[in-house]
């Protein structure tokens, strides 16, 4: 029997002690008989398993609760040592907790090894099963910076990955780079990615030939679309008719393949020369005749061109113009330098080919007509243009061929010997009525239905061997380190700057006064 007056089976094994009999006692302090009167025992602190002593005062009585281990684990050995030098069973362990304060009288030893998690409520009934502890899982030794820090991780590399995974902005219509009062426009910016796999093609040319045209063709558009929906702006029928021009400045535009196409305002241009005498413009105070300024003008565009671009396209709807030759080697000599590294010391010297930089130049002969695709004209117009570049340092030659386009099949590749960088492109076709040539309905009626000769590929084709000519040129380094996207375009501003205050063009138009 228990203290309780229950029967407790099994607590009585070997290596316990028997109780003492009742005459054996020694009478205790009054107040601490638990059984009755007759039941007198000196009180003393009981010492728990834990080594904690249980408080001072009267104990209260209450119904003991067996927890017997699981049958796995009893075999188990102990990992508390034993108090006293009692020898460890594998018996029952009983809890008597009190109903006031929740204290345990007891604790198992795989209990007492474990972090205890938030003590039992008040609230727990007498006799009540106690549930299992909750513990909650966190990570010592950081900080509620690092916890926030790991929320925020996953986020940051969420936004990371999306924005290298999207595509790049489509643009759908050109942008200014360079207004028409020459000033820098920085609208451009946010279009550009930190890639280096870019190319740079610009465009010049005399006015009407042709350049925003061929521009919308070579990067966005067809030549079945609309012309009002090219991506630079066509002159329109009424500017053609007063003799206006429609591009002012540099128009920049960057398509999905990262090209970016550079319109320009004509070379020499005699409608900015009007608008700028009829409307009363004030002069910069450096210039003091109109042409002399809009001559500058010309050139620190052309000057720019060469020096931040990959490729340059000479637009010119007929051959040839001796004043366009003239102004592309003056605009080599006043081109600025190439920036050099640090550690070089003849970066600026323009004579030597390995430090200067020099790009390509295509001459394309716009709205070229039947005749000029003849093999022998074609010749012809190569040794023209060989030696009037004969002295220039641009690429003018060995880069672009059109016998490798199969447009004339029965040439042999040696057949054009100073081959120079030349493309002709037809007159574009309005109608498909255009196509076909009336033959009548004499003696042969189905003539009427097939295309007239023309000799050569429709104006689709050939501008489709144009692009794939132009993109496969190559992509030499501009500066002395590689460029992205974002740096070519903070090395542009520089240059644009630094050709606005050059020196050496403030010198030539002295000269021209």
């Amino acid at each position: 029997m228990s203290e309780s007056g229950h029967s407790q089976p099994g607590m009585y094994g070997q290596g316990r002690r028997r109780r003492r009999r009742r005459g054996d006692r020694e009478p205790g302090p009054p107040g601490q008989n638990l059984s009755g009167p007759s039941r007198d025992r000196d009180y003393q602190p009981r010492e728990r398993r834990d080594g904690s002593e249980d408080p001072p005062g009267p104990l209260i009585q209450k119904t003991p609760i067996i927890l017997a281990k699981p049958p796995g684990e009893r075999a188990k050995p102990s990992q508390n040592t034993p108090i006293s030098g009692a020898p460890v069973l594998d018996k029952p362990i009983m809890l008597m907790k009190a109903r006031d304060d929740g204290v345990k009288l007891g604790t198992p030893p795989e209990t007492a090894a474990q972090p205890l998690g938030p003590g039992p409520s008040k609230m727990e009934r007498e006799g009540q099963r106690p549930t299992q502890p909750v513990y909650q899982i966190q990570n010592r030794g950081m900080g509620a910076s690092a916890s926030s820090s790991a929320v925020d991780q996953p986020i940051a590399y969420k936004y990371i990955i999306k924005s290298k995974l999207l595509p790049p902005e489509k643009m759908k219509h050109s942008i200014k780079l360079v207004d028409e009062q020459m000033n820098w426009c920085d609208s451009a910016m946010e279009y550009l990615r930190d890639q280096t796999d870019m190319l740079v093609v610009g465009v010049i040319g005399l006015q009407g030939t042709g350049k925003s045209t061929v521009m919308s063709l070579l990067s966005a558009n067809t030549a079945e679309e609309d012309q009002r929906g090219y991506v630079f702006r066509a002159q329109t029928q009424e500017i053609k008719e007063r003799g206006g021009n429609q591009s002012t400045g540099i128009d920049f535009f960057i398509t999905q393949e990262r090209v970016i196409f550079l319109d320009t305002q004509p070379m020499l241009s005699p409608s900015i020369l009007d608008h700028l005498i009829n409307n009363d413009r004030k002069l910069p105070p450096e210039y003091n005749l109109p042409h002399t300024y809009i001559e500058m003008q010309s050139l620190q565009i052309a000057a720019f061109l060469f020096t931040v671009c990959h490729v340059i396209i000479v637009v010119q709807d007929w051959f040839t113009d001796l004043n366009i030759y003239r102004f592309l080697q003056t605009a080599e000599m006043l081109k600025p330098s190439t920036p050099s590294a640090s550690h070089d010391s003849t970066g600026s010297s323009g004579s030597d080919d390995g430090t200067e930089y020099y790009p390509h130049i295509v001459f394309l002969q716009n709205k070229a007509k039947r005749d000029d695709f003849c093999p022998r004209n074609l010749k012809n117009m190569h040794m023209v243009v060989d030696k009037l570049m004969a002295h220039s340092h641009l690429k003018y030659k060995g880069t672009l061929s059109m016998l490798d386009c199969n447009i004339f099949p029965g040439l042999a590749q040696d057949y054009l010997s100073p081959e120079v960088n030349m493309f002709l492109l037809p007159v574009q076709e309005n109608d498909g009525e255009d196509n076909l040539t009336k033959a009548g309905t004499g003696t042969y009626p189905l003539f009427s239905l097939l295309p007239g000769y023309k000799g050569h590929p429709s104006f689709s084709t050939m501008v489709s061997k144009l692009r794939s000519q132009i993109l496969t040129m190559p992509r030499c380094q501009l500066s002395h380190t590689i460029l992205t996207e974002k740096n070519w375009f903070h090395y542009a501003a520089r240059i644009w700057d630094g050709v606005k205050k050059s020196s050496a063009l403030s010198e030539y138009s002295r000269l021209l006064c």
